[in-house]
């Protein structure tokens, strides 16, 4: 299976049904801190319907509409990153992310996110990447902040859960603002895609 090495012990790799047991297990750990913000963390919630939720993953992969890929620490699935919806023709997606509370300090997601973002502008031709979260998740908006995304502002009272309504931030980068800072031969050789395999298939 493709794996993008993060750091010496920590993996990005696709997210596929069949890892659905694992997958629910480390949702488990994870629910208390990601399910306000990540929305199928709510219904990914016993084996069956964690399977539909990496299926669903699946099927849009295969679109080319959206992704799903884990974080392994150690050998152990402890967060991941997935594309809510990409739009290859007109050129704009949207990156989201999420991590159980004992994987944080490790600068992971920033890590994975850029790769993922590289992939984006580089091979696929994105022109626009989006980010969105809570106010209230602030290590989310650190995370965006650390890959030099602009907040173009926030939707009120745009995400219902549990009962309330909760604002969204929306951030977001553009290609010619990744590709200034990054020229082409100063990516790391290790672990690159494919330019049809997507960043981690």
């Amino acid at each position: 299976m493709y794996a993008v090495q993060l750091t010496a012990n920590a993996q990005l790799r696709p997210l596929e049904p069949w890892q659905a047991g694992e997958f629910f297990a480390h949702i488990e750990r994870a629910r208390p801190t990601v399910q306000q913000f990540i929305p199928w963390a709510s219904f990914s919630t016993d084996l069956d319907s964690a399977r539909a939720t990496l299926q669903r993953y699946a099927d849009m992969q295969a679109a080319d509409t959206g992704r799903i890929y884990g974080i392994w620490l150690d050998g152990t699935l402890v967060g991941g990153l997935m594309y809510f919806h990409f739009d290859a023709a007109g050129g704009g997606c949207e990156l989201g992310c999420w991590l159980e509370r004992a994987a944080e300090g490790h600068g992971l997601i920033t890590i994975a996110a850029r790769r993922l973002l590289d992939w984006a502008f580089r091979e696929r031709g994105m022109h626009r990447v989006e980010w969105h979260t809570s106010p209230e998740n602030v290590r989310s908006g650190n995370v965006a902040r650390r890959l030099g995304m602009t907040l173009d502002g926030t939707l009120r009272q745009a995400y219902p859960h549990a009962g309330r309504r909760h604002d969204t931030q929306i951030w977001s980068l553009l290609a010619p603002e990744w590709l200034a800072d990054r020229p082409a031969d100063s990516r790391p050789a290790d672990g690159q895609p494919a330019r049809d395999s997507g960043p981690a298939a």
